[in-house]
């Protein structure tokens, strides 16, 4: 391995951490720097489903993101133990079968479900549905819960954490600098964007499931992650705005109509919380690792990234050390 290196990460959303947590089990010199004096307060990352579902998202994304998100399932799994290997299960009303038949031609991994198995596997579904997709092999968590687990585990592992300290430019004393500042970071990546995604939390007291669950709809199509509790995040919208206003009466009655479409129980959830967002993206909807001298830029997570933060990571780590990565994803994720 190549000497310890001093390493300065700027940014402590998914990304960063992961950052963080990766190249200090390596053995360098690890400062974290976030500007907000509360962990995660501004990090887009806090709205996140959380969701580790490569097939799922092969519907929409480029084929670099299933086969990447799929290698960082084990590494995940190795980070932190509060994972729930449930899988996730799509489903689609009658009228938009169609929408469930396009979705089980372009992401593969799933098994067809009928609407007795639906029952089983999630009885609060019963009688709803009378097909749907498993994608058995997928994973979520519970959003809060993770990010403190891996900034904690960063922490252990040697990494210095600077909380309320605005990250300024590494001097001589400093060998690299991986910048995970989202679209603080646009100067220097021009071709990034911001896209605007909103989310509900709600608590659903008659309400208990068991994985994530997909409802396809031609334009408004939902999640529902649970989080224990009675506690589900219902999301998301994806509008190209850069807009950071507070949830718009539109959007939380689309999501909230599709929340009460998948189960009338949902009419009596209390709402917790309602968030808004921007997070950034590059054209393509891919995040990338863009090195440009001894800045290392890892960005563009867009929603994927959960999903994406530990391959991330490994790139960085390899070209820290060695000045390139030999992993056989990192060219679909590299500039």
């Amino acid at each position: 391995m190549a000497d310890k290196l001093k390493i300065d990460i700027a940014g402590a959303g998914i990304f960063g951490l992961w950052q963080a947590l990766t190249l200090a089990r390596a053995g360098h010199r690890v400062r974290l720097f976030e500007a907000s004096a509360e962990p995660f307060a501004n990090a887009q990352s806090r709205l996140a489903g959380a969701m580790l579902a490569p097939w799922c998202e092969a519907e929409a994304a480029e084929p670099i993101v299933r086969d990447a998100g799929i290698a960082c399932l084990p590494m995940w799994l190795d980070a932190f133990p509060g994972i729930v290997t449930a899988g996730t299960l799509v489903v689609a009303q009658s009228r938009d079968l169609s929408e469930l038949k396009r979705f089980a031609r372009l992401a593969p991994g799933h098994i067809a479900v009928d609407g007795a198995r639906i029952d089983e596997i999630e009885p609060d579904l019963a009688g709803r549905f009378r097909s749907g997709l498993l994608f058995a092999e997928e994973a979520h968590m519970r959003t809060p819960a993770a990010l403190a687990a891996l900034l904690e585990s960063a922490k252990q592992a040697g990494a210095e954490v600077w909380l309320g300290e605005s990250w300024q430019a590494g001097g001589p004393e400093t060998d690299f600098t991986i910048d995970c500042r989202g679209l603080g970071a646009r100067e220097a990546l021009p071709t990034l964007r911001g896209v605007r995604g909103e989310r509900l939390l709600v608590r659903a007291r008659d309400v208990s499931l068991k994985r994530p669950v997909r409802l396809l709809h031609p334009r408004f199509p939902l999640y529902i992650v649970p989080w224990g509790d009675g506690v589900h995040l219902v999301g998301a919208t994806v509008i190209e705005s850069e807009d950071p206003s507070p949830m718009t009466v539109r959007s939380a009655l689309e999501l909230l109509g599709m929340a009460y479409a998948l189960t009338p129980a949902f009419g009596e959830a209390e709402i917790l919380e309602t968030s808004a967002g921007v997070r950034p993206a590059f054209p393509d909807n891919v995040p990338r690792v863009v090195v440009q001298g001894r800045t290392i830029h890892v960005n563009g997570a867009y929603r994927h990234g959960f999903l994406l933060g530990p391959a991330m990571a490994r790139i960085v780590a390899d070209v820290v050390a060695i000045g390139r990565s030999d992993w056989e994803h990192a060219a679909g994720l590299m500039a």
